[in-house]
């Protein structure tokens, strides 16, 4: 009988702060998975933001099947902007009722694709007990109402879900979620919410998300998560998991890991606005930016096409190159010239950009950042200073990936959740895509 599973996920962890940490001996946890598993370094998905990071883990599926396109997008049907959480700022700019719901509801009711299977339903499908603590990708056959009064919209996701304490499917004495993020609050819900499981073995599979790496590495640029706070805190969180166990040797003796983060980071010093560009065809077009990628939009009647658009951000330094659709074909401009996809040198750049453009959600053009840039979100707000992510760039893009008692070689995001399916020996859906191919 194979071993239960833990999927640790370590939100913009990059391989050189997870490498860094593991040779220092400051994070325990972190090393000891490192000595007793297998270590690689794996490619995100583009977009890399965290929602569509989360959602191709959980999917095993890029955003071509997923169809969740960015951390803002334009939403053609309902002729708005979804806003997931760029900056409370944005959130405002983008309507505020709204884009709480967005994020916490809508994603996985309404925007997640109903062809993409999460690897919760799939599991539950054959009879195992699924967890997921904070994973902003959920979605699963449970109903649960929300905890706050006041609130009666009903999510539906794993049969033990715990999310920031707005949903949870068990009493468990975790204090509140999102009472100090800077001070870690949030993984130290997921750490007493993750001992409580694991004291009672109570799931076949868990999906553990700590946030509070990224949201240090924001604020302080990836080195400074690494040598700060927040990696002790992350590496703490683990830690819950050996101790609740009765040790880490104990731990692994019940379950399998896989550990990874869902995209990098890298330093941002300069940001720009992308508006700055369309402003002359503002009623034509939509820009959504935020982070380090963007997406523009073309509006029903516009004069402009999508090569124009992308030929606007010739020597605009903030972008170093965009990606577009000609037929069958995807064609991405850079220094001023186009050229197929294949010729870009960015990790895994073909697939990734095919499956982003594949997206039915996607703008027509789509914006990755030059090195040591960031994008102004729609409430004008960046990280300069501190660290970003979304480009294809290898800094956002590589991720570190340990696996301890699993088979398979995964080398991207959207292999975790073929992989956890093939450890419990489930069939794989047709609709998750591997190195392979699909299916």
């Amino acid at each position: 009988m194979q071993r239960k599973l833990v999927l640790i996920v370590v939100d913009g962890m990059t391989p050189a702060a997870f490498e860094r940490a593991v040779e220092s001996g400051r994070a325990p946890a972190l090393s000891f998975l490192a000595e007793h598993g297998e270590y690689r370094r794996a490619t995100s998905v583009f977009p890399s933001l965290t929602p569509v990071c989360l959602t191709s883990i959980a999917t095993g599926a890029g955003p071509g099947v997923h169809h969740i396109p960015s951390l803002v997008w334009w939403n053609r049907q309902e002729r708005r902007i979804v806003e997931y959480g760029s900056s409370f700022a944005a959130l405002r700019a983008a309507g505020l009722s709204q884009s709480l719901l967005d994020p916490i509801f809508n994603m996985n009711a309404r925007h997640l694709s109903r062809d993409a299977v999460t690897v919760y339903e799939a599991l539950e499908d054959a009879g195992l007990v699924t967890a997921a603590v904070n994973i902003t990708c959920y979605r699963g056959k449970n109903r649960y109402s929300p905890t706050l009064p006041g609130m009666h919209r009903a999510a539906y996701g794993p049969r033990r879900f715990f999310f920031y304490g707005l949903f949870e499917s068990d009493r468990t004495g975790a204090p509140f979620a999102v009472r100090s993020r800077r001070g870690g609050s949030v993984d130290a819900y997921a750490a007493a919410t993750g001992r409580w499981l694991v004291t009672r073995d109570g799931f076949d599979f868990l999906a553990y998300y700590l946030s509070g790496f990224d949201f240090a590495s924001h604020a302080a640029g990836p080195d400074g998560a690494a040598a700060g706070l927040a990696l002790k805190q992350c590496d703490a969180a683990i830690g819950a998991l050996f101790e609740a166990a009765g040790g880490p040797d104990e731990f692994l003796d019940r379950y399998a890991v896989m550990l990874l983060s869902d995209h990098g980071q890298t330093p941002v010093e300069r940001v720009a606005r992308l508006e700055e560009r369309f402003q002359d065809v503002a009623g034509e077009v939509v820009v959504t930016a935020s982070n380090r990628a963007a997406q523009v939009y073309l509006l029903p009647g516009a004069r402009v096409d999508a090569a124009e658009l992308a030929r606007r951000l010739d020597g605009f330094p903030a972008v170093e190159v965009t990606l577009r659709r000609d037929g069958d074909d995807v064609v991405a401009r850079r220094d001023g010239a186009d050229a197929p996809v294949e010729k870009l040198d960015q990790p895994d750049a073909a697939w990734r950009a095919r499956s982003a453009l594949a997206n039915p959600n996607a703008g027509e053009l789509l914006v990755s950042a030059a090195e040591g840039w960031e994008l102004a979100d729609l409430g004008g707000r960046h990280h300069a200073g501190g660290g970003s992510h979304g480009s294809l760039i290898v800094g956002d893009s590589l991720v570190p990936l340990v696996t301890v008692g699993l088979s398979g070689e995964p080398r991207r995001i959207t292999d975790v959740a073929p992989a956890v399916l093939e450890h419990f020996g489930v069939p794989v859906p047709a609709s998750m895509e591997t190195l392979a191919g699909v299916g």
